[in-house]
């Protein structure tokens, strides 16, 4: 532990972060230059995912992560001791891709839900956990100790980063994380982020310079996208009363993205909604002037130490850089590097050395199974494309409007008044044109990338199905769930637990959500 001590002080101490910065700005330089000299040019379009989720126990009651899970190639450790990350190597944009990415998750999920089934726990695809722990949510999310003025939670994993960030935001908010959520007022540590899980698409562009457009226009798809997948419309049951009805009637459907936001504010509302670009340079200025948190504990401002450090993959060859992007929290958002694609027929050249820049699209909760997965990634990565293949003017959507979409969706759901722009130029918040538009550009990109009719009405189906569902989004079944069982006579906790049993059930039968 005293090793870990000494790494969160290198990254809190200030001369460092200093060096830092200034190293950080160096590589952002070289790295114009290596996009401007086409380093970054990619053949194709390539997709891959992150799926993040959470571990319970028996009794559904949240639970550890057992250490052996990340023996699993593609299954990593996150923030919490509960969660865990599924992740896909990346695929060409094509037929066989699409089908390649959920068969690889299929394969890593299936190897997780085995070891978890040895120790008696059982693997969560959800937003948000709302069984709570044996002691309790405050409890659990509070727990922890000072050590030699460093304040080390108990249930988030001892990593030097993680533990420095935390130490930051707790300075810089008086020791308390403001939440002013209902029921929910404010939390003693970052971990409070470990309350939601989320699955985050990426989309890999062939040409840096059009990265600009497609984020802009990505922006612009937020609100209906997430107002067919909004999932955490709850809090863990032990933080409301039992009469606490009208309290469920004032909780966005989408309670990730405030808690995600709130929890990581160190003053500069540091997690929000990107503003428009215009140039891929201005994009990297932006990553290399965001504010500072922490500096990595193993790199300083040893100028002999960057040439050093240029290996083939641009992780290896801008670390610094690479490390200020991970807390550019923007809900759509550049990754500079990363593996090489596989083509068609599965094969990785042992030659393409992973430069490429690929958009990481952030603001969507973990669905509640793998089809309902891929399936919002299809519409994700086919929507991007198809605004382009289709010179569709939905970019001219002011971004106000756009961000005004997006937090709508994340208070109302498939209710949500949302914004577009038609492929008429006509502006419209009628939400069945909307998604009639949505559907069909999914459609047109995917097409006119190669992926087959039958593979695109695959992949799709289970989020085009959700338009003729009683409830359009997950987070309106959950919220019906409750509903219910509060008409039946039950408390607000014990409404949510029965919710909560049902949807675990539901979830681990792989019947996709607009099927249940």
């Amino acid at each position: 532990m005293t090793e870990t001590i000494d790494a969160v002080r290198a990254a809190l101490d200030a001369e460092r972060r200093d060096a830092f910065e200034r190293r950080v700005q160096r590589e952002a330089d070289s790295l114009r230059e290596d996009v401007a000299a086409g380093r970054y040019d990619a053949s194709d379009f390539a997709v891959g995912m992150e799926l993040e989720a959470y571990v319970v126990d028996d009794a559904t009651q949240l639970a550890e992560a057992p250490e052996e899970l990340f023996d699993i190639d593609g299954c990593s450790p996150e923030l919490g001791v509960h969660n865990l990350e599924l992740h896909t190597a990346p695929d060409v944009l094509c037929d066989t891709g699409i089908r390649r990415q959920f068969d690889e998750l299929s394969g890593v999920e299936s190897q997780v839900r085995d070891a978890l089934g040895a120790v008696d726990r059982r693997l969560v695809l959800d937003a948000m956990w709302t069984i709570p722990p044996a002691e309790g949510t405050r409890t659990y999310l509070g727990a922890g100790t000072e050590t030699d003025g460093i304040f080390l939670a108990e249930n988030m994993r001892p990593v030097p980063r993680y533990l420095a960030l935390d130490g930051e935001i707790r300075e810089r908010n008086g020791g308390q994380i403001t939440l002013d959520l209902p029921g929910f007022e404010s939390a003693d540590s970052m971990l409070v982020e470990s309350l939601a899980t989320s699955m985050q698409p990426h989309l890999q562009i062939p040409d840096p310079s059009a990265v600009p457009r497609y984020l802009n226009v990505a922006t612009r798809t937020m609100g209906p996208i997430l107002s067919l997948s909004a999932n955490s419309p709850l809090l863990p049951a032990d933080l409301y009363r039992d009469d606490d009805a009208d309290l469920l009637d004032r909780t966005p459907h989408e309670l990730r993205i405030p808690i995600f936001e709130r929890s990581v504010d160190e003053g500069s509302e540091k997690c929000r909604v990107a503003r428009d670009v215009d140039d891929i340079g201005e994009l990297i200025g932006r990553i290399a002037d965001d504010p500072t948190l922490v500096a990595p504990p193993d790199l300083g401002d040893d100028e002999a130490a960057d040439e050093g450090s240029k290996g083939d993959d641009s992780e290896e060859r801008y670390p610094a850089f690479g490390a200020k992007r991970g807390t550019y929290w923007r809900w759509v958002r550049p990754v500079f590097g990363g593996d090489v694609p596989r083509t068609p027929d599965g094969e990785v050249s042992p030659n393409a050395d992973g430069a490429s820049v690929r958009i990481e699209y952030r603001p969507l909760p973990t669905q509640p199974t793998l089809r309902d997965t891929v399936g919002v990634q299809a519409l994700v990565v086919g929507v991007l494309c198809g605004v382009d293949a289709a010179d569709h003017p939905l970019a001219t959507l002011p971004w106000a409007d756009a961000r005004d979409s997006f937090y709508a969706a994340v208070d109302d759901g498939p209710d949500a008044d949302l914004h577009w722009v038609t492929r008429d130029g006509e502006r419209t918040s009628a939400t069945p044109r909307i998604y009639d538009e949505l559907f069909s550009l999914a459609r047109r990109g995917l097409a006119d990338l190669g992926v087959g009719s039958e593979t695109i009405e695959w992949a799709l189906a289970p989020i085009a199905e959700r338009r003729e569902t009683t409830h359009t989004s997950p987070s309106a079944w959950k919220r019906a769930q409750v509903r219910e069982a509060l008409d039946a006579g039950a408390t607000v906790p014990e409404a949510i637990r029965e919710m909560q049993t049902a949807y675990v059930e539901r979830a681990a039968s792989d019947t996709p959500f607009a099927r249940w």
